[in-house]
């Protein structure tokens, strides 16, 4: 009988909200924060091993059906085509070091007939918010050389749009070759090409991400430490609260003429013999 105060309406809260965040800290913020730190080290990985590794043709690192993964994106990747500059969609809302900018994307038309999305770099933006000038793609058949990205993409699925705001240019939320393929009705192959450095049309190049691993790690075992001390204070106040002169309980004072303080255990098993002598 002494365990029923742990139906007690505030103790069946407190346990709820306690066993709660523990398992949301087990099951859900911990494993993503692994998640996280996985895929940076994937990255890291990918960006590392291009650094070194000679760029290789279009068809050789993404044969025709593949898009760019894990184990692919972020490789040099070397191209032949023509920009079709009719075809640009600029992708707005971006932030390159700490700065807005606007995002240029240009299809290319590769010598085999394949149409790819060429991420030309970044532009800045005016006082109005709009797309500074920038200047065009070359044109005839150029050789690019680009690192090789997946498509972004948009939770709500928008096209890309032009209107009075974007002065009649077009304009998308996210770097995505679908977004710009049904812009300028194009069969474009997935994935995208960001240009590095001194590459034939590049305006701003992109920076390349820290190859550092990030607090990932650490914020997934913080959450399970979390998790495993929010249980272990509830055991903590759970087993003092059984005891004689429980959690609840404090000691008098030295020389003070009262008894100590119940404990909700005793207080309950008090109640209990009260009340069985008023039924008999």
């Amino acid at each position: 009988m002494r365990l029923r105060f742990l139906l007690k309406p505030g103790w069946l809260a407190l346990t709820v909200v306690v066993f709660t965040f523990a398992i949301c800290c087990f099951t859900l913020l911990s494993p993503w924060q692994f998640s996280r730190n996985t895929e940076r080290e994937q990255q890291n990985s990918a960006l590392e091993a291009s650094f070194t590794a000679p760029p290789l043709p279009l068809t050789q690192l993404l044969p025709p059906g593949s898009v760019p993964d894990q184990h692919t994106e972020w490789h040099l990747v070397s191209i032949t085509g023509q920009y079709l500059a009719d075809k640009e969609v600029v992708a707005r809302l971006r932030t390159v070091q700490g700065e807005g900018a606007f995002e240029v994307l240009t299809p290319m038309r590769t010598t085999d007939g394949t149409v790819v999305l060429v991420d030309r770099g970044y532009v800045r933006l005016d006082s109005k918010s709009g797309v500074l000038p920038y200047a065009p793609p070359p044109a005839g058949i150029v050789q690019v050389t680009a690192r090789a990205r997946a498509d972004e993409t948009d939770p709500k699925n928008r096209d890309a749009f032009a209107d009075a705001s974007t002065g009649g240019q077009l304009q998308s939320y996210v770097v995505d070759s679908r977004v710009v393929a049904r812009a300028g009705k194009l069969d474009i192959r997935p994935g995208y090409f960001q240009l590095d450095t001194g590459q034939p049309g590049v305006l701003g190049a992109l920076p390349l991400p820290q190859t550092d691993s990030g607090p990932f790690l650490s914020y997934a075992l913080q959450w399970i430490a979390f998790g495993a001390m929010a249980v272990l204070g509830w055991l903590y106040f759970t087993v003092r609260e059984l005891k004689p002169g429980g959690a609840l309980v404090s000691a008098e004072p030295s020389g003070s003429s009262g008894s100590r303080r119940k404990s909700v255990a005793e207080i309950l098993a008090e109640d209990e013999l009260a009340e069985s002598g008023h039924q008999k």
